[in-house]
């Protein structure tokens, strides 16, 4: 997953299964799906989603699932990157869905790098390893097993649960079934909001849990093309005006511009949590900048952490340079790409003009490269969502308090919000500083982790299911 949640460089230890202790049945047959899941191969160079996607719609449809219900999709020029959509009806026809969201793909992984075959699961010391086995097949595996025991158990609540497993998450040139979904077939995947990946939990540097984060919100990717032109001629005959050199100086100013503070609900809501956890020079900080995004001085000390920095604006870097045609001349053109993360709601033009103002030069172009992003605001945390998260985590978490988290990367959520689904990184997962290895090396998943994300989950997706909407009364009837 394209993501750099707040609290992953927070996060520390892991749980781990306590010697002796029983793997209940329910769990041994789901880390047979999981297993399944891992060992399929879904990166973009020698794998296949449609595979997975089709070992997984073998499964539904032995736990009862009918053919209406189990719908493969793709496209003819990318057959290897399907999905598979399922849906468990629910008991009201009237009441909208709530939608499961993972990606199947994974980040390329080769054997050669890795200590263990990243396509095998191997279960080592507390640990899962294998590419995929944290991002996004944890979430992958949860949410088919969630429905295919809801299934076998004869449960239907009250609001049809949809499952969505797509592909080309990880990479530009795959087809992205989140994309296409929202933007060819939304009605397919329409729901009240959706769960998705994008939240992490944070562990002291002695283990102790200290908070849970639910995912509301994500910053925009979004690439511009910076680049300077000029006649050029014979390098023994310099010219004043240079290309390149008039390049790196615009990337200089970019460099040292700063974009303003801005907060939304989830930044502002974790931020004041956050103050009040980390106290000291720092909590107090965060405090005066909620009171006054101008506060240069406390901006200066919670920037000091790259990701808070990161959570607080928009930020645009520098990521590849290019330039000139012949040792001998004097370049003609020299460009590079800027890569910004754009604060949620913040539009691709006004994030362009900013580049514009900042470079302080008409002879530089700045132009918006690659696919345009949407840009959608963050979704509202709302008593429905947020609170009946918290109220089932204190009873899976106990004492560990739930803060509102923003991904400053990406994650196909950008799609559902765009679309107007509101789309939201479900809490339960814990992390470690390094990451896990997700997107490097012997990529790594607490077992027991897992099946107390798994256990937590399956409670919240019921209890997501069975709600009303906030509009109604307690018979059913409209406000």
């Amino acid at each position: 997953m394209r993501w750099l949640l707040a609290a992953t460089a927070l996060a520390i230890g892991c749980t781990t299964i306590p010697a002796g202790a029983e793997v209940r049945p329910d769990q041994t047959a789901f880390r047979a799906l999981y297993k399944e899941l891992v060992e399929t191969n879904t990166s973009l160079s020698s794998g296949s989603c449609t595979l997975a996607a089709e070992r997984m719609a073998a499964r539904l449809k032995a736990a009862g699932f009918s053919d209406s219900e189990v719908r493969p999709f793709g496209v003819a020029d990318h057959p290897k990157e399907g999905g598979l959509l399922a849906v468990l009806p629910g008991t009201d026809p009237k009441a909208k869905a709530i939608l499961l969201l993972a990606h199947l793909d994974v980040v390329e992984a080769k054997r050669e790098d890795w200590t263990r075959d990243p396509f095998v699961l191997v279960e080592e010391n507390g640990w899962f390893y294998g590419r995929g086995a944290s991002d996004d097949k944890a979430h992958a595996a949860i949410f088919t097993d969630t429905m295919i025991r809801l299934k076998q158990a004869g449960t239907r609540l009250r609001r049809p649960i949809k499952l969505a497993l797509t592909c080309g998450e990880e990479a530009d040139e795959a087809f992205n079934g989140a994309h296409w979904l929202a933007t060819e077939h939304k009605d397919w995947i329409d729901a009240a909001f959706a769960l998705n990946e994008g939240s992490v939990g944070i562990r002291d540097a002695s283990g102790r849990q200290v908070s849970l984060g639910m995912q509301a919100g994500e910053k925009v990717y979004q690439d511009f093309r910076i680049e300077a032109t000029n006649p050029g001629g014979h390098s023994s005959r310099p010219r004043p005006d240079n290309a390149i050199y008039s390049l790196a100086e615009a990337l200089v100013r970019i460099g040292r511009y700063e974009f303003p503070v801005q907060f939304n609900d989830t930044t502002r809501a974790y931020f004041s949590e956050t103050a009040k956890l980390t106290g000291g020079e720092t909590g107090a900080a965060m405090a005066r900048l909620l009171a006054n995004p101008q506060d240069a001085a406390a901006n200066a000390i919670v920037s000091r952490d790259a990701t808070y920095h990161s959570m607080l604006r928009t930020t645009c870097v520098a990521t590849r340079l290019d330039g000139g045609h012949a040792n001998n001349a004097l370049a003609q053109r020299a460009g590079a790409n800027v890569n910004c993360r754009m604060f949620p709601g913040s539009t691709i033009a006004d994030v362009q003009a900013q580049l514009v103002a900042a470079i302080g030069d008409p002879q530089i172009s700045v132009k918006p490269v690659g696919a345009l992003s949407p840009t959608p605001p963050a979704p509202p945390l709302t008593p429905l969502v947020y609170g009946t998260a918290r109220a089932i985590a204190a009873k899976h978490f106990p004492g560990v308090p739930m803060l509102p988290a923003m991904s400053t990367g990406a994650t196909d959520g950008r799609f559902l919000n765009a679309a107007g689904i509101p789309t939201y990184g479900v809490p339960g997962r814990f992390s470690d500083p390094d990451g896990n290895g997700v997107h490097g090396l012997n990529e790594r998943k607490s077992v027991a982790g897992l099946y107390a994300e798994r256990d937590y989950l399956f409670d919240l997706i019921q209890a997501y299911a069975a709600s009303k909407d906030p509009a109604e009364r307690p018979d059913g009837a409209r406000k």
